[in-house]
Parts: C-alpha cells; sequence; structure tokens
C-alpha cells in the first residue's frame, strides 16, 4: 500500500479545511446554539422529558448526527468532485497510487472533518444542558462508523455529480430530510401508529436510535438492529465505491 499518496491526499483535503476554519467552527457552533435556543426553550418548556431524559438532552445525539452525515457527505462529495471539474483526476488515475488508496485518502479527511465538527457540537451542547454518556467507547465506534459510511456515500455523489445542481441534489432532497423524519428531535413514541411505521422505514431512523443508544443507554430500536443497518449500508457503499472504480462509470468518460 502507497502510504506517502493517501498522506498526500489526506493533507490535501484536510488543509482545505484549514483554510476555512472559522466557517468550519463558526458555522456548527451558532447553529447548535440556535437549535438549543429553538428546540430547546420553545419545545422543552411543554416537554420536559422525553424517555426520561431531559429533552434538552435528548436532542444531542440527534444533532451530532444530522452533522455528521450531512458534512461527510458535503466534504466528500466536493472533495472528489472538484478533481473531475478541473481534470485533475485523469492525472490522479494513471498516477501508482490504487482505486483503495484515492478511496482511503478523500474518505478519511471527509470522515475526519466531520466527527472533528460533531465533537464540537458535543462540547457546544454542554454549555446549555447537562448530561451524560453511558457508553462513551461505543458512541466512539458508532460516530466512526457513521462518519465513514456517509464519506464513502457523498464520494458515490461526487463521482455520479455531473455538474454543481447535482452535487448538492441528493444531501438537500433526501439526506437532510431523512434525518430530520428519523428520530432526531422526537420520539416515535409520540407519533399515531401509522406514522411510526413509516417512521421504521426510515433507515437513518435506526443509526439515529444507535447513537442514541450509546448516550442514554435505552432507544426506539435495539442496539443490534441499529450496528446491522450501519454496517449493511457501510458494505453497499463500499461495494459501489468499488463496482464504480472498476468499472470507470463516470470517471474514464
Amino acid at each position: 500500500m502507497n502510504f506517502n499518496s493517501i498522506k498526500a491526499i489526506y493533507k490535501f483535503e484536510m488543509a482545505r479545511a484549514v483554510r476555512t476554519i472559522m466557517q468550519s467552527i463558526l458555522a456548527p457552533v451558532v447553529s447548535t446554539s440556535l437549535y438549543f435556543i429553538v428546540f430547546g426553550a420553545a419545545i422543552g418548556s411543554k416537554i420536559s422529558q422525553l424517555d426520561g431524559v431531559p429533552y434538552g438532552a435528548f436532542i444531542i445525539p440527534g444533532l451530532m448526527m444530522l452533522s455528521v452525515m450531512t458534512t461527510s457527505v458535503n466534504y466528500a462529495a466536493f472533495g472528489i468532485y472538484l478533481p473531475k471539474y478541473t481534470g485533475s483526476i485523469y492525472e490522479m488515475m494513471s498516477a501508482p497510487i490504487s482505486a483503495f488508496e484515492v478511496i482511503i485518502g478523500y474518505v478519511g479527511a471527509a470522515a475526519t472533518k466531520s466527527i472533528l465538527i460533531s465533537f464540537l457540537i458535543l462540547l457546544t451542547a454542554t454549555a446549555f444542558v447537562s448530561f451524560e454518556i453511558q457508553h462513551p467507547l461505543w458512541m466512539l465506534i458508532l460516530l466512526i462508523i457513521t462518519g465513514i459510511t456517509f464519506s464513502l456515500f457523498g464520494f458515490i455523489i461526487g463521482l455520479w455529480a455531473s455538474n454543481w445542481e447535482k452535487l448538492q441534489l441528493i444531501p438537500l432532497i433526501v439526506i437532510t430530510p431523512l434525518v430530520f423524519l428519523g428520530g432526531s428531535f422526537y420520539s416515535t413514541s409520540m407519533l399515531p401508529v401509522f406514522w411510526q411505521t413509516i417512521t421504521k422505514l426510515n433507515p437513518i431512523f435506526y443509526i439515529i436510535n444507535g447513537f442514541r443508544w450509546s448516550f442514554f443507554g435505552s432507544s426506539d430500536v435495539a442496539i443490534h438492529i441499529s450496528l446491522f443497518c450501519m454496517i449493511t449500508f457501510l458494505l453497499l457503499c463500499i461495494t459501489v465505491v468499488s463496482i464504480i472504480f472498476k468499472t470507470g462509470y463516470k470517471i474514464r468518460d
């Protein structure tokens, strides 16, 4: 394995985040503060606890998942689309570096940036509400799995997109709505039976609830079901990326 090539791609992608460090730090802090002010004050005043957890603490896993999913997709999609747009991807493909090493470099950088931002959100949350993470190791493992999985998904979007509009299409009209409708800020027990069934058809629902379990030791679904859904999605993304590089779809055109 060519670790120097992986390191070069990784450092180049991380350098982009450093150049926009104020935006990368300020944006999640402001948005998280607004969520706590709006949801915590408006809804929290009506709902003191949800599933035995103070509402302010209940929404923290949802906020972190919203951040790590959307930023992973956006960072990875932009990271691989830009070389396609400028044409530098052909130089990369002709260099002595394998597709696997390219994927590790881009996906690793996107996952790292999204996970760091999610920890920044966690740190910001401590200023608004007190909470305790019951399974910190599992929290970290699930966060890393989610970051890698959605970075791979964003990598697929970046390879598929043929223009800037398509690059934003899936994150805006698919990922973000599914996260909001996946129980990020509410429990399915609050919904009528019909909408509970619809919510359980949303794959994001299982990822969010698995992450919530790592915080509070309880969720709307069993942790092994959440793990199964996460790993299945991860393997599916790995398979699709492998097929794309093997066939040259959207790369050799």
